[in-house]
């Protein structure tokens, strides 16, 4: 488990990480999201302890990564976004080094080896030099590295940048693994990835933590119930013209039909203004039997572009 309490990085007047607290507990999987120059490599440079901090605790599985600096990064595994590799070492000499660095006992070190290779699938490549590994096998010695140790806390930032499609795939399914035995955080630019991987999503914004929930969640309180995915029994015309009247609606679109004698419609109102009482009391009043509605979520880019705002289009370098 990693506790952060009022954690601040300050460059004379400038902060790139301004008093932000988190927990991120025992398998779970975190998404740490936000522009560039929003604060969160800097974040994630203080909780490895790499640097330090102006203010704020950090703790990891119990211990201050200030007070008592090695053991608590005994528990920490970190891939960067470009792995700390030796391409003229061989996979294996280059993990029984890791493995040395570590102080992993010697005795446990070959077993330990074979889970990691087993985990991340480079079984094959023991053999192999690392500079001859392909983007996609040097990001998997990296993140083998990370595990090194087996830490209670593994730490990704940009896993899966620069793999492609195959590859990508292949490394979510080993970060979802990861999740069920070790608190995961990462930082990707790819929304997709975050959404599909992670079990909770935190943005920072301007060194805040402006917004920290699942994906779902985040866009249902978002969306407010502004605009919802309506199936509803009855012509298509009738159900149409009845919405319409109703002045608390400000469109009305037609989405095919999906079910005998039904009309599938997307159904907006004002972005403050909760819709779905009023769909309900319409259709109702007219006798046209609701089916389905849902909300219509926001992708994890939309929230993201929404919670940020023109940040986005930030030029600073303090990441």
């Amino acid at each position: 488990m990693i506790e952060v309490k009022n954690l601040t990085k300050r460059y004379g007047q400038h902060y790139a990480v301004d008093h932000i607290d988190f927990t991120a507990f025992d398998g779970e999987i975190l998404g740490f999201l936000g522009p560039n120059g929003a604060g969160k490599t800097t974040t994630m440079n203080i909780i490895t302890g790499y640097i330090s901090s102006t203010e704020g605790d950090v703790i990891i599985n119990g211990t201050d990564i200030v007070a008592e600096p090695e053991k608590a990064k005994m528990n920490i595994g970190y891939l960067p976004d470009t792995p700390p590799l030796y391409g003229e070492m061989r996979v294996d000499e280059y993990l029984r080094f890791v493995a040395d660095i570590k102080k992993v006992k010697s005795t446990d070190r070959p077993q330990m080896i074979r889970e990691i290779k087993e985990t991340v699938k480079i079984a094959d490549m023991s053999v192999r030099l690392i500079k001859n590994l392909s983007k996609g096998y040097r990001q998997r010695v990296g993140l083998a590295q990370a595990m090194m140790g087996f830490p209670k806390v593994i730490i990704m930032d940009e896993p899966t940048v620069g793999l492609d499609p195959k590859q990508i795939i292949e490394m979510r399914d080993v970060i979802k693994k990861l999740g069920k035995k070790h608190t995961v955080i990462l930082s990707s630019h790819i929304l997709s990835e975050v959404s599909a991987i992670c079990d909770r999503v935190m943005i920072i914004s301007k060194g805040k933590i402006v917004a920290s929930d699942t994906p779902e969640r985040l866009s249902q309180n978002l969306t407010h119930g502004h605009s919802m995915n309506v199936r509803v029994k009855g012509k298509p015309e009738e159900v149409v013209a009845a919405l319409e009247e109703m002045p608390i609606i400000k469109s009305v679109k037609q989405e095919g039909s999906r079910e005998s004698g039904a009309i599938d419609l997307t159904i907006s109102g004002d972005e403050d203004v909760d819709i779905r009482e009023a769909i309900f009391s319409c259709m109702a009043k007219h006798n046209f039997p609701i089916l389905q509605m849902k909300s219509l979520d926001l992708s994890l880019e939309e929230i993201f572009l929404q919670i940020t705002g023109d940040e986005t289009g930030s030029d600073s370098n303090v990441s």
